[in-house]
């Protein structure tokens, strides 16, 4: 059974440290600043969220299941992505379990292996097991500039 993820004084201080860091202009890999407006008051709410890219294509896709920035994403289905100086507005879809199926079996594969306790599956699991997996991981597909 997957660990349920909970926020800790240990990744306050990770999210912390990131967000500093990618403020800075610092590349860490494919993470990035997701700000979405919170779906409750309106504010700004800034999280550092991992960039998935394939041919071309980007999504974000949430290891620890449906968690604040999910649900804030979900209802404004736009957002901002920033590192250092650089910030792009953009649109997004939720994908369906089948569509997210394939894109977290793509990326499970290289997930840290910090991440893989948050997951029921393996990266040889069967397409079918990721469908059922990716209910618990939503993921969105960046369409680009938000319109």
């Amino acid at each position: 059974m997957a660990n349920k993820f909970r926020v800790t004084f240990t990744t306050r201080m990770f999210n912390t440290i990131v967000t500093s860091l990618l403020r800075a202009g610092i590349k860490l890999g494919n993470m990035t600043l997701l700000t979405v407006r919170g779906r409750k008051t309106g504010q700004p709410r800034t999280t550092p969220v991992v960039i998935i890219e394939q041919d071309g294509q980007r999504w974000v896709s949430s290891p620890y299941g449906e968690v604040d920035w999910v649900r804030n994403l979900r209802a404004a289905r736009e957002a901002t992505l920033t590192r250092g100086r650089s910030d792009e507005k953009i649109a997004v879809i939720e994908l369906s379990a089948k569509e997210a199926a394939v894109i977290l079996k793509q990326i499970l594969g290289t997930a840290p292996s910090f991440l893989l306790k948050y997951y029921d599956v393996t990266p040889t699991a069967s397409l079918e097991e990721f469908e059922r997996e990716a209910l618990r991981h939503p993921t969105f597909h960046i369409l680009g500039a938000a319109h």
